[in-house]
């Protein structure tokens, strides 16, 4: 005997078998894990000092990664000194956003988090 529905009033009970049950219930469990939509977060890492045509080359790729609907994570890493180029890590980052503007939203503005600028993308909704 197992208890199908134990909120209900009066709580609804069957006489199967318990093997059988709990295995119909793990296949029910899978199928809607495998409905569930997987987030994929890409990555595109620029330097402090990152030239113009590697900035076009990266932003290619970003286009890329949000239109097939992943998130973006795009991070200027600072090496050594160049710590001290916090403003055009920060500059690089916003001009993305702007110039991806039609692709995606800002999800999170740049933040500093140790030695990296930190600033997240979300595809816009087709």
């Amino acid at each position: 005997m197992v208890e199908i529905s134990p909120k209900a009033d009066p709580p609804v009970c069957k006489i199967i078998d318990y093997k059988k049950f709990l295995y119909e219930q793990k296949k029910r469990e899978k199928a809607q894990k495998s409905k569930a939509t997987k987030v994929v977060v890409k990555e595109i890492r620029f330097g402090p000092n990152t030239d113009e045509h590697d900035f076009e080359f990266k932003k290619k790729h970003a286009i890329k990664f949000l239109q097939e609907g992943a998130k973006l994570k795009a991070f200027v890493f600072f090496k050594g000194r160049s710590i001290i180029y916090k403003d055009q890590g920060h500059i690089l980052l916003l001009r993305l956003a702007t110039e991806l503007e039609e692709y995606g939203k800002v999800e999170q503005m740049p933040k500093l988090e140790g030695k990296r600028m930190i600033m997240y993308l979300a595809p816009k909704k087709k």
